[in-house]
């Protein structure tokens, strides 16, 4: 058999993104700025789990939005008009993801100098997002009952980043086929350090104990030096 010239593309996009999230990550430990990264494939209910976030935390943080898709500018202008907060759009061009130049990109668009905490909601997808660090202090996903809860088998990686599972959609269990301890021992199997709260963010069932998580990590990380952090 003929001997080809393998080149290893991804190794290398991968690491120098790795870089630039690093550098990212220390520039905003720097400036006091807490990001996290919320991923889901689309329509498991990000959107509205974060409106009911931010109208939790916003009289406590002072918080800023950045909203990534393909195309449109809907979810920027629907969590502006039903929270307030700071939110503007970003335009991958096609792409399934957000690496860390990207982010960096939106983020410069923004009154850093007057934010606290900035949430990322990250491309609709299960696989792309998982793979590229943001710069992001935290990763957050959702998962929502009609989904299945053999995600976190299918799509190990996702569920191996995230330092924070929610299942959504709670208020249709008895509807679907979704067995919650069946879900919590997938998702240990892939990271048993992830933290799992089952949610409902049309009612906003659990939605508190998601927005106290949150705060508490931005607390806790804005008293920690930039060695102990990084």
């Amino acid at each position: 058999m003929t001997d080809v010239k393998v080149i290893e593309i991804k190794k290398s996009v991968f690491a120098e993104n790795d870089r630039d999230a690093a550098a990212l990550r220390t520039e905003l430990k720097e400036k006091g700025v807490f990001l996290l990264n919320l991923m889901s494939s689309p329509g498991s209910g990000k959107t509205t789990t974060l409106i009911r976030t931010l109208n939790l935390l916003k009289d406590r943080l002072r918080i800023a939005v950045m909203e990534a898709d393909i195309d449109s500018d809907v979810d920027a202008v629907k969590v502006r008009e039903a929270t307030g907060v700071e939110s503007i759009q970003l335009h991958t061009g096609g792409m399934c993801h957000l690496d860390a130049e990207m982010t960096r990109q939106g983020l410069d668009n923004l009154p850093l100098a007057e934010t606290d905490l900035v949430i990322l909601e990250n491309v609709g997808n299960l696989v792309c997002p998982a793979e590229f660090d943001t710069g992001a202090v935290r990763n957050a996903m959702i998962l929502s009952v009609p989904e299945g809860d053999d995600k976190p088998l299918k799509y190990p990686l996702m569920f191996s980043v995230c330092d924070l599972v929610l299942i959504n959609k709670t208020d249709v269990l008895p509807y679907f086929d979704f067995d919650l301890e069946r879900c919590r021992a997938n998702v240990a199997l892939r990271n048993p350090q992830a933290q799992v709260i089952p949610i409902c963010a049309r009612t906003g069932e659990g939605v508190d104990r998601f927005a106290g998580w949150l705060l508490e990590q931005v607390l806790r990380w804005k008293e920690q030096p930039i060695t102990d952090n990084l």
